[in-house]
């Protein structure tokens, strides 16, 4: 019985020298039998007997006379790896022999032969593939720690352990097939290298991810949805696009005035035919009477007032002063149709409106700074707008004089050009000069308190004299060139934007806030100091000082202060 590593090796290589022989008289061609290139059987059988010659060297490293075991292993190996192309790498399988025989060389060199290499062990983990005598789910072994996961039944199923030394390599190049699904990694580096915990992180890690781009997907393909959806018609006002009785190259301005001129009675139906074209788009506004939306026709964008049911006195009133004769000005909100739409459950009101994308004065004044061109601009042609209101044209086809009873910033739109119109007329009085009557609108809805009139406050305006609603009007106008003339630079100085009274009364004032400050203490909005360095902000106090005057006799009217304002322009150079 052999008990020295070197009696080992000797025989060892004498065996192998042995076995050298017959596996190469093997690979020789013997009539029809032979080992065909690529064959399975012999391409594993090669690599094999390559491996075990490697292994020899390995082990018996430090025995002298080696050379020609080295070169039979390492030209086998070599050999089953052009073959089957799945095995270990020739260039590494060269690095390491060379490694070793460079050793050999060295000890022969210095004429030392060092023992064989203690057997080197290595702790894994084991999971579901533990041996008997495992602690702890922990095995040792020569070889490798592996870790593999495999289908089975649709399940991943996770599998850890220990391999041994001889034929682990293999093992460890398995890379499975189509049909079993299935993953292996082996280590050797360091003690428990592939931990069953690591896996589990991992694999967390890729669930998490996974399930995060799932949902950021479905995300992202909801909002696109979403907005798709808003963008698309909200409500179907009526006809389909082939129902439609507008003249085709006619535009919405043009059927408007036809609608206006013929006096006939006529252009209402087709007005309400344009209404049930409509479609909505995007909710730009709400306000204590409904919504209001952008809207499309052919193209056109329009404003879409959605009154609330209980608001449906204000929709017909101001769908009634709209549709006065010769209501139509540049500086008043321009109205295109109104209509019902609904069903036995619920009802809306719709008045269909010329669309200004600046929005209100209100909004204007906050987010923009002016100069004195600027400034002009917005006060005379809101005050034209109110002067059209008031005049009465008298002629077979005459326009009463209409009071606009809650006139404010939030009420006058600005358009494109940074002229104004006066918009929301659904308070409106109407005096009838032929019979010397006020047309006051049944509706409970009063007016912004903000911005009322002292008589009002109080109580003492006259309802049956409609000049009182003409001065409470001013009054309110005055107010608003205020707001105005804050946001006018001069010097290099502007004021912040503040409604009326800000540093009087709360943000939602009451009646009696408003009386105490108005009627009682007749406090009026203060002046910024620089106001009077400036000619043209000193004539705008002075002006709506005499707008809001506490005696409504005293009060301008809005034809003087249209003038006032022409002649301020003209002597700046300014054209409004």
């Amino acid at each position: 019985m052999l008990t020295n590593a070197e009696d080992i090796c000797v025989e060892l290589t004498h065996h192998s020298h042995r076995l050298t022989e017959s596996v190469e008289l093997l690979a020789r061609p013997h009539g029809d039998f032979h080992f065909r290139t690529g064959d399975l059987y012999s391409d594993w059988l090669l690599a094999g007997y390559g491996t075990f010659l490697y292994q020899k060297v390995f082990r018996c490293s430090g025995f002298d006379g080696l050379g020609e075991l080295m070169h039979a292993g390492q030209r086998y190996l070599r050999s089953s790896n052009i073959r089957s192309g799945k095995l270990l790498s020739a260039n590494v399988l060269d690095t390491m022999l060379l490694r070793n025989s460079g050793k050999v060389e060295e000890r022969r060199e210095t004429g030392s032969d060092a023992p064989a290499l203690p057997q080197r062990f290595l702790w894994c983990y084991c999971y579901h593939h533990c041996p008997e005598d495992s602690t702890n789910n922990t095995c040792r072994t020569d070889g490798y720690c592996f870790t593999m996961v495999e289908e089975e039944g649709g399940t991943a199923v996770l599998t850890s352990g220990c391999l041994g030394l001889v034929g682990s390599e293999f093992q460890c190049r398995d890379t499975g097939n189509s049909k079993q699904r299935r993953a292996l990694e082996c280590c050797t580096d360091q003690n428990y290298c592939y931990v069953v915990g690591d896996i589990h992180h991992i694999a967390l890690l890729i669930s998490v991810t996974v399930c995060s781009f799932i949902l950021t997907f479905i995300i992202i393909f909801c909002y696109f949805r979403y907005k798709r959806h808003e963008l698309a018609p909200r409500y179907s006002l009526g006809l389909h696009p082939d129902e439609t009785f507008i003249p085709p190259g006619e535009s919405l301005r043009d059927l408007i005035e036809q609608s206006q001129s013929s006096g006939s009675g006529s252009g209402l139906p087709l007005l309400r035919t344009i209404a049930k074209q409509i479609q909505m788009v995007t909710q730009i506004g709400k306000g204590r009477y409904g919504e209001v939306w952008m809207g499309r026709w052919r193209g056109e964008k329009v404003a879409v007032k959605v009154f609330f049911t209980t608001e449906e006195a204000s929709w017909f009133r101001e769908t009634e002063i709209y549709q006065t004769v010769l209501m139509r000005h540049e500086n008043i909100l321009g109205f295109i149709a109104a209509d019902i739409k609904g069903t036995g459950s619920w009802t809306q009101l719709y008045l269909i409106t010329d669309y200004h994308e600046n929005g209100s004065l209100y909004d204007y004044l906050k987010c923009t700074t002016l100069d004195s061109r600027a400034m002009l601009k917005l006060a005379y042609s809101s005050v034209s707008g109110l002067c059209h209101l008031h005049t009465e044209i008298f002629g077979t086809q005459g326009k009463p004089a209409i009071a606009h009873r809650d006139l404010k910033s939030k009420n006058i739109l600005v358009k494109r050009n940074g002229a104004c119109c006066i918009a929301d007329l659904g308070l409106a009085v109407k005096f009838i000069s032929d019979t010397n009557e006020v047309d006051i609108p049944l509706n409970t809805r009063v007016g912004t308190k903000r911005f009322m009139a002292p008589e009002v406050l109080d109580e003492t305006l006259n309802r049956n004299h409609f000049q009182s609603y003409i001065m409470a009007d001013m009054y309110s106008f005055g107010l608003i060139l205020w707001e105005i003339a804050r946001r006018c630079v001069s010097g290099g100085i502007v004021e912040e934007y503040q409604l009326p009274y800000h540093d009087h009364v709360p943000n939602d004032p009451s009646y009696e806030d408003m009386r105490e400050v108005v009627c009682i203490k007749r406090i009026r909005p203060s002046f910024p100091n620089r106001w009077s360095s400036d000619e043209c902000l000193r004539q705008m106090g002075k002006l709506m000082t005499e707008c809001w005057a506490h005696n409504p006799a005293s009060r301008l009217t809005a034809l003087r202060v249209k003038k006032t304002l022409a002649k301020m322009s003209e002597s700046q150079d300014i054209k409004v």
